[in-house]
């Protein structure tokens, strides 16, 4: 039992903090948003504009993802607070833990992609 408490709040732990990245990456992409305005407001005779469309759908795809992340982690959460302490860990937690964690991953990596590319747009363009 000791054992699954301790796994239960590491578990915790971890969709906290995942949580707590996603709202930030959310508003961080909304701070991206504000900046391609500011760039489509100025006058570069409509040279930024294709790649200020292929960013605004990026982000839009990016919150997206955040979403679905974000909904997933609460979920997982219900069924943290939900689990019987009595019960040994199953498989089904930490199966779903892996999968949840991999796709954290994958997301994390394509996030700092569209930062980087969106940080190397900006430097040109403001």
């Amino acid at each position: 039992m000791e054992s699954k408490i301790l796994y239960l709040s590491d578990l915790k732990f971890n969709l906290e903090t995942w949580k707590r990245e996603l709202r930030f990456h959310f508003n961080e992409m909304d701070t991206f948003q504000e900046k391609l305005e500011e760039i489509a407001e100025r006058d570069y005779q409509h040279k930024s504009m294709k790649e200020i469309e292929v960013f605004q759908n990026r982000i839009m795809l990016e919150q997206a993802a955040i979403s679905k992340l974000m909904h997933r982690c609460k979920s997982k959460m219900k069924n943290v607070n939900k689990a019987d302490y009595a019960e040994d860990i199953d498989g089904r937690l930490q199966t779903e833990q892996s999968t949840l964690r991999d796709d954290m991953r994958n997301y994390i990596k394509l996030h700092y992609d569209l930062k980087e590319d969106m940080m190397n747009y900006f430097l040109e363009w403001l």
